[in-house]
């Protein structure tokens, strides 16, 4: 049951990823480069933490997600689609590639994925502001695959824990959040265009 829960959310993961990445291409898209490189690596390694707990083939979902998301960043790079790059940002990016020493001197994957985990959640925080100024730069339909992707990943995983629970959760709610905005930001601008 395990391998098709965790079958399911690898389905998911190019199921959204394929239009986002296609309509990337098109210039319809214009993902925030360094939030895709934050969430590369935060993802890949919170997959490397999760097969270190024991999360089996629920992880495997997360580490596919990893691979494709750097893609994402190489290509919102090569497109230029949107590569603001504030100093925040550098910091994100400083901490989490700092997470891998601290992972390895606590010996506790633990405390790398609560670090990684606040990265990736604060790693929202670019695309959150340009889906508030341009929301339709961004597909709700990605966001919600990934949502239910995340759900199935930690359905499969086969030990629970913090260190493997955590990271799934958690950005399934941070892409609740960018879902609920787009919407808002959306509806509020299709408002004053029809005035």
């Amino acid at each position: 049951m395990k391998d098709l829960l965790s079958l399911i959310a690898i389905a998911l993961t190019f199921i959204a990823y394929i239009p986002y990445i296609v309509s990337t291409y098109k210039g319809q898209t214009k993902p925030h480069t360094f939030s895709w490189i934050i969430w590369g690596l935060t993802t890949f390694i919170v997959f490397l933490a999760q097969l270190a707990d024991k999360g089996g083939v629920g992880a495997w979902p997360i580490g596919v997600s990893g691979i494709i998301t750097f893609y994402v960043a190489w290509l919102a790079w090569q497109h230029k689609a949107d590569s603001d790059i504030s100093r925040i940002d550098w910091a994100f990016f400083i901490i989490a590639l700092l997470s891998l020493p601290f992972w390895y001197f606590s010996s506790d994957p633990l405390w790398a994925v609560i670090i990684l985990t606040t990265i990736d959640t604060l790693g929202f925080g670019p695309t959150l502001r340009k889906a508030y100024y341009a929301p339709y730069d961004e597909q709700i339909l990605f966001y919600a695959l990934f949502a239910i992707r995340n759900l199935f990943a930690t359905l499969a995983l086969e030990h629970y824990s913090l260190t493997t629970v955590l990271f799934p959760v958690v950005t399934g709610a941070g892409c609740l959040l960018v879902i609920l905005l787009l919407a808002i930001q959306r509806s509020r601008l299709d408002k004053v265009v029809k005035k």
